[in-house]
């Protein structure tokens, strides 16, 4: 059976709610990273077969948006697209989704990622279509209820988080370590230089002057400290614990890889960034997010001879530092010290835009293996709805 291997990658770094890249709808992002990821590989985008993007937020965003953004980054029109939405767990979908059509022979080289533009998501009228015979509408923020909801309790995923988390005994001193750590990891490891390789600059134009060169993520803070975020009030009722320091962020952004067999590659003349070694999933109770991402680890494990002890690093999203702890000790790794998981950071510090997450941990990944001299990684991740993705990738 064929090996499917990521030749390149790119992402843009993560801007905040509202921030650096407001003016950017998400088919913007996913043009810029789809284009530079195929520039990386030298690939000409005629030798593409298939565009694959993962967006949760694509009300008021036009007909198929992986197509827009296929066209903006220079992919011919006669090749297809397709969209994909598992909430957050959509651009890890789309790379296990380019594995099955090349393993089926349905595509040899795919482009595939997420893209997201958090800040661009619409409010709706509710009921405007039939009209309002009398009283007040209201209007539905899309961003919200499309992406944070969970729509079978009813009820924003923080706060489910914050009630699962106190279940399983996970204190808010517990979780603001791993949010602090995650601020501290990111920013050193932005300070070193090491994320440059995953980022491809956006300009942003100005009224007056030169553009904008916006490359680093626009959430990470230097010098947080668990004192500090000890002092944020929580943001789910009173005695709740999830925080916005140790809750992931809102955030735009995209990220995109150029995926093919190993065969296609070596015929090219391309050196692998990393294999697909498996994936697996899982479901459970609607907004309980957190064994989720351990438990998809451990479902794409048992596809292979492989242990966790032989992952020799572990990405898991960090939605909620609660999640991340959970995952962790489902896992059997150190919660306390984290040596392995999340080496440089996590979404609480870089971001969540919810449609580009999947992908970016996988990348992430890959390019700290890659640092260490190769070998197996796994990367997990929740969604909403109560669902998980995980995925092995080797390196060397």
């Amino acid at each position: 059976m064929k090996e499917t291997v990521v030749v390149s990658s790119a992402r843009t770094a993560f801007g905040r709610l509202s921030g650096a890249l407001k003016d950017f709808t998400a088919q913007d992002l996913g043009g810029i990273v789809i284009k530079e990821a195929l520039q990386r590989a030298k690939l000409d985008p005629e030798l593409v077969d298939c565009v694959i993007m993962g967006q949760v937020l694509t009300g008021g965003q036009g007909q198929i948006t992986s197509r827009q953004a296929a066209i903006k980054g220079g992919i011919p029109k006669d090749k297809w697209c397709i969209n994909v939405n598992k909430v957050c767990i959509s651009s890890m979908s789309a790379l296990e989704m380019a594995d099955q059509m090349i393993k089926l022979g349905q595509a040899e080289i795919l482009v595939v990622g997420g893209q997201e533009s958090m800040t661009n998501a619409p409010y709706y009228v509710s009921k405007a279509r039939m009209g309002y015979r009398m009283g007040n509408g209201v209007l539905v923020d899309g961003m919200i209820h499309d992406g944070l909801w969970d729509a079978f309790e009813d009820m924003h995923m923080g706060r489910g988080a914050d009630a699962w988390a106190k279940s399983y005994g996970i204190t808010r001193e517990q979780m603001d370590a791993i949010g602090a750590r995650s601020q501290q990891r990111a920013a050193e490891a932005t300070e070193k230089g090491l994320l440059a390789e995953e980022i491809v600059a956006v300009e942003i134009p100005q009224k007056k002057g030169d553009a904008l060169i916006f490359d680093k993520d626009e959430g990470v803070r230097p010098g947080t400290t668990v004192d500090a975020l000890a002092k944020l009030k929580p943001a789910f009722g009173k005695d709740g614990m999830v925080t916005a320091g140790n809750a992931s962020q809102i955030n735009d952004g995209a990220c995109a890889v150029v995926v093919m067999s190993a065969e296609k590659a070596r015929e090219l003349g391309l050196e692998p960034l990393f294999g697909v070694v498996s994936y697996g999933w899982n479901a459970g109770e609607f907004a309980d997010l957190h064994p989720c991402p351990a438990l998809s680890i451990l479902s794409a494990l048992e596809k292979t001879e492989l242990q966790v002890k032989d992952l020799k690093l572990v990405e898991i999203n960090e939605a909620f530092a609660s999640v991340t702890w959970r995952s962790m000790q489902l896992l059997g790794l150190d919660a306390e010290k984290m040596e392995n998981v999340n080496v440089n950071g996590g979404a609480i510090a870089f971001g969540h835009p919810i449609g580009v997450s999947g992908i970016r941990i996988v990348t992430t990944l890959a390019y700290e293996l890659r640092r260490r001299a190769g070998g197996y990684g796994a990367a997990g991740i929740c969604g909403g709805g109560g669902q998980g993705d995980g995925m092995v990738i080797r390196v060397g």
